[in-house]
């Protein structure tokens, strides 16, 4: 089996793969995460994904490389990550009594011979109705400053939710494990 690579920096994506128990190494990958003038948002994570898997094969030439990226769609709007208190209190206000979908794309490059599969995972969330006190006191309280969507469903974000829809939790977070698992079989990976 080709060694696995995560084309990430995120401790999130980490932590998904490693319950896949495959040892693996990660990087992070140098792209320009811009989106493209009337580029679909389904569209945009696919190609940074793949992008992000990309940037790596150079620096592993005989790999399996996984990429992703994540988004989040709110009335048609594409959210990124917030970075800051006042941007994540108005994602948060948003999305008050509303449905996000996340839309995560997810690549995997062999790098030997060149040879990608690429999909688009969405998952669905159902907020509470939520008042600028809650939103305020969950963002003190866990500061998701580089979460799209600017919560941490793995963590008290779970709080905010009336409730989910999808066909992989672990998509919410970053890395659908389920598809992933298809892939790597795809390719001769047998997990468990």
């Amino acid at each position: 089996m080709p060694p696995l690579v995560l084309a990430s920096s995120s401790p999130y994506r980490r932590e998904l793969l490693s319950r896949l128990r495959q040892p693996f190494e990660w990087a992070a990958p140098s792209i320009d995460e811009s989106r493209q003038d009337g580029e679909p948002a389904d569209d945009l994570v696919r190609r940074l994904a793949r992008e992000k898997a990309a940037a790596l094969a150079e620096r592993f030439p005989a790999h399996l490389i996984i990429g992703s990226d994540q988004v989040a769609v709110l009335d048609g709007q594409v959210l990124g990550k917030p970075h800051g208190f006042e941007r994540a209190h108005a994602q948060l206000s948003a999305a008050s009594g509303k449905r996000v979908t996340f839309l995560t794309g997810l690549a995997l490059l062999d790098s030997s011979s060149g040879a990608c599969q690429v999909d688009c995972v969405p998952y669905t969330v159902h907020f509470r109705t939520l008042d600028a006190e809650q939103i305020t006191r969950y963002l003190q309280a866990e500061e998701p400053y580089d979460c799209a969507g600017s919560f941490k469903a793995e963590g008290l974000g779970i709080s905010l939710f009336s409730r989910t829809e999808g066909s992989d939790v672990n998509s919410l977070i970053g890395l659908p494990l389920i598809r992933l698992v298809e892939m790597l079989d795809g390719v001769g990976v047998k997990v468990p």
